[in-house]
């Protein structure tokens, strides 16, 4: 029975975090699965709270990977995967704005084809994205737009990090990644493609977050722009 290693980077997300963990346990009771949490020194003391969940539903369930700051999100993966005993890793979000129950139809998806990736996107038939404004909806279209068009990867959503990667290839695409921030997603997936990679996809639908801020700000939309003309140059 294959095991999954779902990591979850978490900053200031002490509200949010045990409605996802409860939410993940719910959805993915039938599969046999690990939490890792990769806290980044979170001032709300999320990891108290990850500590607290831990003692519920137990430590071989739920790992703690506590980091010193804010080091991007590409590395708090790659930290987290470090200790992953699965043979598949997910990669989500831990602010509700992706929903535990499109898990298992990931794992659906990858076991008819025998994918190495499988990613949720938005803009598939049925797929949505709920609670934006006209700004964050123009963003998000245009940084797919522009990637599809300069790139094109063959992934209708390219910026999504809802995904599921057999071990071995996300091992393989992370250490060769240069992203840390918001353009992570976006390296990956091409990387994928000039390794030969299987992608498959299923349509999600996003939820704005409940609790808390976005992390996603102008430094990090200037960052994906340098790492999109990088990509075009080089791969």
């Amino acid at each position: 029975m294959p095991k999954y290693s779902i990591i979850l980077p978490t900053y200031n997300e002490k509200e949010n975090l045990p409605i996802i963990t409860y939410l993940i346990f719910k959805h993915l009771d039938k599969h046999d699965f690990e939490l890792i949490i990769v806290d980044d020194n979170s001032p709300d003391n999320t990891i108290e709270v990850a500590k607290s969940l831990q003692k519920i539903y137990g430590e071989d369930r739920i790992i703690l990977r506590p980091r010193s700051g804010k080091l991007g999100l590409g590395t708090a993966y790659l930290y987290g995967s470090e200790t992953a005993k699965g043979n598949f890793i997910i990669l989500m979000d831990a602010d509700l704005s992706h929903h535990p129950k499109f898990i298992p139809k990931m794992i659906e998806e990858q076991a008819k084809c025998d994918y190495d990736i499988v990613t949720g996107s938005r803009y598939l038939s049925n797929g949505g994205v709920y609670g934006w404004d006209l700004k964050r909806k123009v963003i998000s279209r245009g940084a797919n737009f522009l990637t599809t068009l300069l790139l094109n990867p063959k992934v209708s959503d390219l910026t999504g990090s809802f995904r599921l990667y057999k071990k071995n290839a996300f091992e393989k695409c992370i250490k060769n990644v240069e992203s840390k921030g918001y353009a992570f997603q976006m390296e990956i997936i091409i990387l994928a493609r000039s390794f030969n990679f299987t992608i498959g996809e299923v349509p999600i639908t996003f939820v704005d977050r409940f609790y808390g801020e976005s992390k996603l700000g102008k430094q990090e939309l200037i960052q994906f722009a340098l790492n999109l003309l990088y990509l075009f140059s080089t791969k």
